[in-house]
């Protein structure tokens, strides 16, 4: 039973908002390396996103926690995503280096770059339909 739940939730978390970005961009003509590009940069966004903001919390990765038995209090911050350390001095510290907030920063800049290059992509066909059907 507990498969199924699973399964249920893969669909609705993963493919049913993938399959509508998907149909909607090719009703709308955007071609296929645009909404692949789009998708799996927005993906990627979300996964390391998840990831950094959830570093520190000792109960989802207790091996790999820096706050786990240091008596420090993990802390998430969820935009930007980073995690930190809150040591018995009050003082933060980043659990998350610089390279994995560059991965972030370049999926959350390819994906919005993706959606501005589809509107003027779009503007763009729209426009040329209409100067043919103005020649005509």
């Amino acid at each position: 039973m507990n498969h199924v739940f699973l399964l249920l939730a893969v669909l609705a978390v993963f493919v049913m908002p993938t399959a509508l970005v998907w149909l909607l961009g090719r009703r709308a003509g955007f071609p296929g390396w645009m909404l692949l590009a789009f998708l799996l940069a927005g993906w990627l966004t979300v996964f390391v996103g998840w990831s950094l903001s959830q570093r520190a919390q000792p109960f989802l990765f207790p091996d790999t926690s820096p706050c786990y038995g240091t008596r420090s209090i993990p802390v998430s911050q969820y935009f930007p995503p980073d995690s930190f350390c809150r040591h018995a001095d009050g003082e933060l510290r980043t659990v998350n280096g610089p390279d994995a907030k560059l991965v972030f920063w370049t999926a959350a800049t390819t994906t919005v770059a993706m959606a501005g290059a589809a509107v003027v992509w779009r503007r763009r066909r729209v426009g040329e339909r209409e100067d043919t059907a103005q020649r005509r």
